[in-house]
């Protein structure tokens, strides 16, 4: 297989589901079911389930694995089985994984620094395992948090940033009141310090605040941010600045911001037509049951892209890493 980077990973969407079930049991989490299917069909979408915005998916399956995830041992575990699995089963060597360590402290009962440096350790056990990877982690913040939480978050990531800890992101379902404009302060303070930026928006809502975003922050990557294909003037503007979407098809459809395959390959067509440059990634392999190798045949395989398109998106991914 040929090397490939992966740079839209979340943690909680990440590992394998009977992993996530020994972790469960062994930290003494009650489940609503003693069923291990039960479980898998609890933190996995099917092709077949309707779900109908990122708010949906946060709550009926992220609420579980980070809850399940809610210890240093657990994180520790996670992220050393996401990366050296990510390697085997498709060749990843560039691997970018993002978690918000405050959905994983218990509501302050765990101290957020073992938090961390659980998932710094779990880290560096993969890349001693697998020499070939390199591998970083991306601290993300939450639109439903307090600027003090948030802020809190980007202290963090100033803390570890020589510890594998690469970017800074901030994700989290539309909340009524919520002004991304109020975040700027950390963001521009995140950029002059080294670390890198990416931020999700234009997956769903409406195209103010990424055009806000792109104009005044100018990230170096956002993530999904496919709703940009509305706007002849925000696509010019993200190939001027060479800003780098993170794509992730299967999610895309299984969450239902993108409503159909048809709907798919005209939004993302019109963005690559107009010089925006793009990147494939899973979102979370396992909740989503894919991988990159799945999603680059799913891509082929609908003629939405070719081989050859794709293997320009991995070297967009190889270029637009965080990891130095």
């Amino acid at each position: 297989m040929p090397d490939r980077a992966e740079l839209h990973n979340h943690l909680g969407a990440a590992v394998d589901p009977p992993i996530m079930w020994s972790i469960a049991h062994s930290q003494g989490i009650r489940l609503p079911s003693k069923n291990y299917w039960d479980f898998e069909d609890l933190i996995t979408i099917d092709v077949a389930e309707g779900y109908n915005s990122v708010a949906e998916v946060d709550k009926a399956l992220f609420y579980w694995t980070e809850l399940v995830q809610s210890s240093p041992e657990a994180v520790e575990t996670s992220v050393k089985s996401v990366i050296g699995g990510g390697y085997r089963k498709c060749n990843i060597v560039i691997h970018e994984l993002r978690f918000n360590p405050m959905n994983r402290n218990r509501s302050g009962e765990k101290d957020l620094d073992h938090i961390i440096l659980a998932a710094i350790r779990g880290m560096d056990r993969a890349v001693q395992e697998y020499p070939q990877v390199k591998a970083g982690l991306i601290l993300m913040m939450d639109r439903k948090f307090t600027f003090t939480q948030n802020e809190i978050i980007l202290a963090k990531a100033l803390k570890y940033k020589n510890r594998g800890i690469v970017g800074l992101d901030i994700a989290g379902p539309q909340v009524q009141g919520f002004k991304l404009t109020r975040l700027y302060p950390l963001f521009r303070q995140a950029k002059k310090s080294g670390l890198g930026l990416t931020i999700h928006t234009g997956e769903e809502g409406n195209l103010r605040e990424m055009r806000d975003l792109v104009k005044v922050i100018r990230p170096e990557r956002i993530g999904h941010g496919f709703l940009a294909w509305q706007d002849q003037h925000l696509m010019k503007e993200l190939a001027r600045q060479k800003t780098v979407l993170e794509l992730c098809p299967t999610s895309n459809l299984r969450c239902g911001v993108i409503k159909s395959v048809a709907a798919m390959k005209e939004i993302y067509q019109t963005l690559y037509k107009n010089g925006v440059k793009l990147t494939i990634n899973t979102d979370g392999p396992e909740m989503y049951r894919t991988n990159l190798f799945k999603e680059r045949q799913f891509l082929v395989d609908q003629g939405i892209f070719n081989s050859k398109q794709i293997d320009e998106f991995n070297r967009n991914a190889m270029k637009a890493t965080f990891i130095k």
